[in-house]
């Protein structure tokens, strides 16, 4: 018994029962005004449903109301942008103007033939109760007294629980919105990733070398080798604020939205800021960049990023050739720079290995290294 009187006890229940009494608001006006066509507030939901702006507030009552608390729902709060979003909100809107009848109905019939039992059970007979005034007085009705309440009770928790799953299914994120959170988290996963491979990388080697180093120093004790060797602390100890500010700034961006962060159309500014740190650079960009659909574009740039920023950390200011090309179903991306005297490793914080993974992400690949007596880098990704 307690079990089944759980409901009772929670707030849930009475919100989401006044999110059913809600529309009959409007509907209890009309029919004041004009009862003889209690029909027609449901044929201005069809416009209605069809405002864009509409979709949104309804996912923000339904959120608040039907699943208070719930940190994904899975209602959205995104206004229309398609026409099936429009004619889903439409249904929804008559799916909740027809439960809320109900409910207002079954709210209002079944306390009073509660009553009217009870005044059957002491011998009145009920006037003008639909049903309970075909009955006869008699103390028997008594029992039967409670099974409306019951039965009220029963109603308001499953249309509760009817409307909440209405609401999931018709003012649940649409394909478009499925596909831009998967998106949204898949270049969170791959930024988490990259984060934490440059922080290995780059911190870790920092501190392993200042450990071996002032672990030299301290069983040398040579003054001039110490010297040496907090010389080289420190120098490491710079690199290592670099690549920890770098990687910050890169946690900093990561909070904006998809849709605002860069793409291969902003690669110009990229390749100025590559110019300012001494690179000379010979870029071509040859194709609609413009067109590139949104995780191609993002991803080219990042690729492009990633490339440039290992020319500069282990070749330095020398001449760096870009080239990016659009054109058969393809997005090809090369840099090539004059191979410096020490190769980088891929497990450096060169980059080398997220190139390939985010090439691997979209169905491309990446190739990386020695060619012709330059460093290479080169990615291909499919476009359609």
């Amino acid at each position: 018994m307690p079990r089944l009187l759980r409901p009772l006890l929670r707030g849930t229940t009475y919100t989401r029962l006044l999110h059913l009494w809600v529309p009959m608001l409007v509907v209890s006006v009309w029919l004041f005004v004009v009862p003889s066509v209690p029909w027609v507030p449901a044929l201005f939901l069809v416009p209605l449903g069809l405002v864009p702006a509409v979709r949104r507030g309804e996912g923000v009552q339904a959120r608040l109301l039907l699943t208070p608390g719930e940190p994904e729902p899975g209602i959205s709060e995104a206004p229309a942008a398609t026409w099936r979003d429009r004619l889903r909100t439409v249904l929804w809107l008559e799916l909740r103007m027809l439960l809320g009848a109900v409910t207002v109905f079954a709210s209002v019939w079944l306390p009073v033939l509660c009553f009217e039992l009870a005044r059957c059970a002491w011998g009145e007979a009920p006037d003008g109760v639909p049903l309970p005034d075909r009955l006869p007085a008699h103390r028997a009705w008594g029992l039967l007294a409670p099974l409306p309440l019951l039965a009220l009770y029963g109603l308001v928790v499953g249309l509760g629980e009817l409307v909440t799953a209405g609401a999931r299914r018709l003012l649940g994120p649409s394909a478009a919105e499925r596909l831009a959170a998967l998106e949204e988290r898949t270049e969170q996963l791959l930024e988490r990733a990259r984060i934490a491979r440059e922080l290995h990388d780059s911190i870790g080697h920092a501190l392993t070398v200042a450990v071996v180093q002032a672990g030299a120093a301290r069983a040398a004790g040579d003054p001039e080798f110490t010297d040496r060797a907090l010389g080289a602390i420190e120098e490491t100890g710079r690199a290592a604020l670099e690549d920890l500010e770098r990687v910050l700034g890169v946690l900093r961006e990561a909070e904006r939205p998809v849709s605002a962060r860069p793409t291969l159309a902003d690669a110009g500014r990229l390749l100025e800021s590559a110019r300012a740190s001494g690179a000379k650079m010979d870029a071509e960009v040859t194709g609609p960049v413009e067109a590139l659909p949104g995780p191609v574009s993002r991803e080219g740039y990042r690729i492009l990023q990633e490339a440039l920023t290992n020319v500069l950390r282990h070749a330095g200011a020398v001449p760096v050739r870009v080239r990016v090309a659009v054109g058969d179903g393809t997005l090809a991306l090369e840099v090539r720079n004059p191979l410096p005297g020490a190769i980088p490793g891929a497990g450096r914080g060169s980059g080398l290995r997220g190139i390939r993974e985010r090439a691997a992400l979209l169905g491309g690949a990446a190739r990386t290294g020695p060619d012709e007596g330059d460093w290479q880098v080169r990615a291909e990704l499919p476009v359609g």
